[in-house]
């Protein structure tokens, strides 16, 4: 008997389509020390007890899987009204050793000093890792994080979702600073200023840094904090 036919046979017996379980991951993005940091958490259960991982859950019964990734980003970081997107669902039926067990993957941007990192009954000590320097990772999350991370990379080239990795006022040179740490690369400072003036995502506050270490910088803020689609400008 064919796999799909032994199946609707068992639906047919017992009126109940085989149990299934979901889970989401949350691929929570934040910049320390000039530096793109990912939040991981130690696993203190099996599978993979000892080992660190993704953020994650089931997915619930009244719960789609959006809520459940701002439900994880509440319980872990703390915060509830920042970018979330949702990745890709990774289904290898071998990704989990407990069965088959797909993960709907998420990720999202922080700024640091919004982070309020809870540790939970089956995650112990959770950290913040500099995505260039990952431990091993259970599951298949380090193929999910390499995922969200060539996404966010991407979206930067069309999108505001900058605005997401940054403080609400912050200096010209801040924001080029956090492009080029999640790019990987340096970018023209004459030119990057001109395109992005050009785009209209930012406006002059009328207010200056301090001042106390360097020369006073203009603040800037931008004009939206809501996801928006723009033309592919770099």
């Amino acid at each position: 008997m064919s796999y799909n036919s032994d199946m609707k046979e068992k639906y047919s017996n017992t009126g109940k389509p085989p149990a299934f379980h979901l889970t989401v991951d949350d691929v929570i993005f934040t910049i320390k020390d000039e530096a793109l940091h990912v939040l991981l958490i130690k696993r203190s259960t099996d599978p993979f007890g000892g080992m660190w991982a993704l953020p994650g859950g089931f997915l619930q019964l009244d719960e789609t899987a959006a809520e459940a990734a701002r439900r994880i980003l509440q319980d872990k970081a703390g915060v509830s009204d920042v970018f979330v997107e949702q990745l890709y669902t990774f289904d290898d039926h071998k990704r989990d050793v407990r069965g088959h067990i797909p993960s709907i993957a998420h990720y999202a941007l922080v700024p640091e000093q919004r982070l309020q990192i809870a540790a939970g009954e089956t995650t112990q000590e959770p950290t913040l890792f500099d995505i260039t320097n990952l431990p091993e990772l259970a599951f298949d999350h380090t193929e999910i994080v390499t995922y969200a991370l060539n996404r966010l990379r991407a979206k930067l080239e069309y999108t505001n979702i900058v605005f997401s990795l940054l403080p609400k006022e912050f200096t010209f040179n801040e924001l080029q600073k956090t492009y080029e740490t999640v790019l990987g690369r340096a970018l023209d400072k004459r030119n990057f200023r001109k395109k992005y003036i050009s785009l209209g995502l930012i406006k002059a506050t009328g207010k200056k840094t301090d001042g106390r270490r360097h020369r006073p910088a203009e603040l800037f803020s931008f004009t939206s904090q809501k996801a928006q689609e723009l033309e592919r400008w770099f």
